[in-house]
C-alpha cells in the first residue's frame, strides 16, 4: 500500500489528519509531521525523513504539503529527488485527503498524484456554480 506523510506548516497537517481520520478511520502507513514555531529546517528534514522510512514499506510514498514553496514542501522535495517512486503534492485540502486515503491501495504514487490532482479541480467549486450546474442538468433531461 501507497505510503502517504502529511506535512505543513503550524497544526496544519495533524489538523488535518485528525480531521480525516474523523471520517475515514485510523490509516495504516499515513501520518502527520508538523513544522511548528522552534524547529528548524533540519528538525522538520529529520522528522519527514523518519516517517518516510516509516510509512513506505515498498510500495511508495506521497508527501501532502500544505503551500507551494514552503518549507514542508521544499524538503520533502528534497527527499524526493533520490526516490523517483515518490511524488510531492501541494495545496492539500480536507477533499483531497479524505478522497484519495480511500483510493491509495489501489493506485501508485503516480496515479495517486494524478487523481488527486482531478479530485482537486472538481472540488474547488461555489454555491453559485453548483446551482448553475443543477439547473443545466435539470434543463437537459426533457422536465
Amino acid at each position: 500500500m501507497l505510503g502517504i506523510v502529511i506535512t505543513g506548516n503550524g497544526s496544519f497537517a495533524s489538523g488535518l489528519m485528525q480531521a480525516m481520520e474523523q471520517i475515514v478511520g485510523k490509516q495504516e502507513q499515513c501520518t502527520a509531521i508538523d513544522f511548528t514555531e522552534g524547529m528548524t529546517t533540519e528538525d522538520l528534514h529529520q522528522a519527514l525523513n523518519q516517517a518516510s522510512k516509516i510509512c513506505d514499506v515498498g510500495d511508495g510514498l506521497v508527501f501532502l504539503t500544505d503551500l507551494l514553496g514552503g518549507t514542508p514542501f521544499s524538503q520533502a522535495s528534497q527527499l524526493t529527488l533520490a526516490h523517483p517512486q515518490w511524488q510531492v503534492l501541494t495545496g492539500t485540502n480536507m477533499q483531497i485527503a479524505v478522497e484519495m486515503m480511500l483510493e491509495r491501495q489501489a493506485l501508485d504514487a503516480e496515479k495517486f498524484r494524478d487523481m488527486a490532482l482531478d479530485c482537486s479541480h472538481q472540488g474547488l467549486t461555489s454555491l453559485w456554480h453548483q446551482q448553475q450546474q443543477n439547473k443545466r442538468s435539470h434543463n437537459n433531461d426533457g422536465i
